[in-house]
């Protein structure tokens, strides 16, 4: 956990302190000027580490994208769609991106349709996209599309997002495909 130092200590002072300790340690030093009180200078001391998601971009702080940031922007979500059909578990992200679709339908007469095909293409344990949920929320979708409302596919959807959230996105951020991406968004056109 990074932690934070208030003081007035000026940067030659605080090199010292860091030439003076036994043991030395590759650490990042970011300052923050912006809640900046008087002569208080805050720093941010965190030990490095390979997989640091810390960048100093200028006077702030940032770190890679979460999923949701993904998800938004449309080059990174098509990239993060391919990843994942070279994984071969594109069926997520599809039935993410249904899920998203029937939240949006405004007819209600499409809706039980629309939730059947839903069911039929990824929860169906025969379906050829089958996506992993446990079997008593497939049982509580299977009773809902009787009478389906738009809040019916919630518990699987948001499931799905934390699989992939906790173990497709991860490996995405570190794969080259999204490096290419990233290098190529920040290259100036």
């Amino acid at each position: 956990m990074p932690k934070l130092l208030f003081s007035k200590i000026r940067i030659y002072e605080f090199k010292d302190l860091i030439r003076n300790k036994k043991q030395l340690m590759t650490m990042d030093v970011l300052l923050s000027r912006k809640k900046q009180k008087n002569n208080i200078k805050c720093v941010l001391i965190q030990k490095k580490t390979e997989d640091s998601r810390y960048q100093c971009d200028g006077d702030s702080l940032t770190h890679e994208p979460k999923l949701a940031d993904l998800l938004e922007n449309r080059d990174y979500l098509a990239a993060f769609r391919s990843f994942l059909q070279s994984e071969f578990s594109a069926e997520n992200i599809e039935f993410w991106l249904a899920c998203r679709e029937y939240k949006r339908m405004t007819s209600s007469g499409r809706l039980s349709n629309k939730a059947a095909d839903i069911y039929k293409e990824f929860l169906h344990p025969m379906a050829q996209k089958e996506v992993n949920i446990d079997h008593h929320t497939r049982e509580k979708i299977e009773r809902s599309l009787l009478k389906p409302d738009l809040t019916c596919f919630d518990e699987a959807e948001m499931h799905i997002y934390r699989l992939m959230e906790k173990d497709s996105c991860p490996r995405f951020l570190k794969s080259e495909a999204y490096r290419n991406l990233r290098n190529a968004a920040r290259k100036p056109m």
